[in-house]
């Protein structure tokens, strides 16, 4: 399945097809059981997620969110391989936490749902999951500077980010995570963590709701771009970013009043 591809392969056509086939046991293995129908409400909030992250520059023509399937926690949704600014609930496929489809319907899924699927598996209180290539987030991926919490609204990164290197495992790759193997490298790094970057490539944002999930995806893009200015205008010194105290305190807040910024962000893009 696929949200909005991993900058990272959207559309490999027939060869991606065949990965996925493999991957899901072969074209004769049987398809999952569903974890159960949800309302449609449910599957108009994901894809809202995903058109969400594309309003607010976190995403591209690539990259993807799922979210836990709400009663049956073995199971996930996901977008069929598709530009995020597109989705509708018409899109959303089910997986199982080893990213094989609960369906036949020869529709492509994402090459990097590997990443949901095995962080879904390794952090129970995961209910939403974003990928993202942003901009201003990847840098960080790149150099010794740590990401810090900035603000007020990205205190949830005073705990530190950590940064998955795929070569540290996997030697040279294309750097997506195309596989379980990868998957688990990468919930590994991630640990309790509500955000990893990825060097040179992306992130993850994690949280114990869909709108959480999100709102983490858009901050964090929006801390990297503070930080990155407060560097260049105290010319390298002392940035006074939150401190521990602070920072629970905030994101305390953040997480009662965070519904705020999702219903502004769902009227923008037509699902209020």
């Amino acid at each position: 399945m696929r949200l909005f591809s991993c900058g990272c392969a959207c559309g490999y056509g027939s060869s991606f097809a065949a990965y996925a086939a493999a991957e899901a046991g072969g074209a004769s293995a049987p398809v999952p059981k569903s974890g159960g129908p949800v309302a449609r409400s449910v599957l108009e909030d994901l894809a809202a997620a995903s058109r969400i992250l594309a309003d607010q520059g976190v995403v591209d023509g690539f990259g993807h969110v799922t979210m836990r399937h709400p009663t049956e926690p073995e199971r996930f949704f996901m977008s069929r391989s598709l530009a995020p600014a597109l989705v509708t609930a018409d899109d959303i496929m089910e997986f199982t936490l080893d990213s094989v489809a609960c369906e036949d319907k020869g529709r492509a899924g994402f090459l990097e749902r590997f990443i949901h699927g095995q962080i879904f598996k390794a952090r129970p209180d995961v209910m939403a999951v974003v990928h993202s290539h942003s901009p201003s987030v990847i840098p960080f991926s790149l150099v010794a500077t740590p990401m810090r919490a900035m603000f007020h609204n990205a205190a949830f990164l005073s705990e530190g980010v950590p940064v998955f290197d795929i070569s540290k495992d996997f030697g040279a790759t294309d750097m997506l995570v195309g596989n379980n193997d990868k998957g688990v490298a990468l919930a590994k790094c991630l640990a309790h963590h509500p955000v990893a970057l990825m060097r040179a490539h992306g992130s993850v944002a994690v949280g114990p709701s869909l709108p959480m999930a999100v709102f983490r995806a858009v901050y964090t893009e929006v801390n990297a771009r503070v930080q990155t200015a407060a560097i260049m205008v105290g010319g390298g010194g002392p940035i006074a970013g939150l401190n521990a105290q602070e920072a629970d305190l905030a994101d305390a807040v953040n997480l009662g009043a965070g519904s705020r910024a999702w219903d502004l962000w769902k009227k923008r893009v037509g699902a209020a």
